[in-house]
């Protein structure tokens, strides 16, 4: 999951930064990636970004939803992963691609990291 991980934290700082322009931001973690949001949040390499001074995923997470970067967890991924809706934190929302991609306009950004 180390790969995983560091391209989710990758994914929020780039949406981060996207909000600090005035942007809007919307991550989709599909399928195996909604593990990622299983409480307790950790990745393998939070020590090492911890002792150089970068927040762990968790606090990125937290950072980024109070931020206003909108997160939406796959509802097939969360079957997956064993996890149910109240299992994540409130601000994430759950549901499915195309409800994901229905809401994506034709102006927006689509990236896939």
């Amino acid at each position: 999951m180390t790969d995983d991980a560091e391209r989710f934290r990758g994914a929020l700082m780039m949406a981060m930064t996207h909000r600090a322009l005035g942007g809007a931001a919307r991550l989709f973690l599909q399928m195996d990636a909604v593990r990622l949001l299983s409480p307790p949040v950790v990745a393998p390499r939070d020590e090492v970004h911890d002792r150089a001074g970068f927040p762990t995923l968790a606090a990125l997470l937290d950072e980024a939803l109070a931020d206003g970067v909108a997160l939406t967890a796959c509802q097939s991924g969360l079957a997956l992963a064993g996890l149910t809706a109240t299992d994540l934190d409130k601000r994430i929302e759950t549901g499915g691609l195309a409800s994901f991609l229905a809401a994506t306009g034709d102006d927006d950004r689509l990236l896939t990291l």
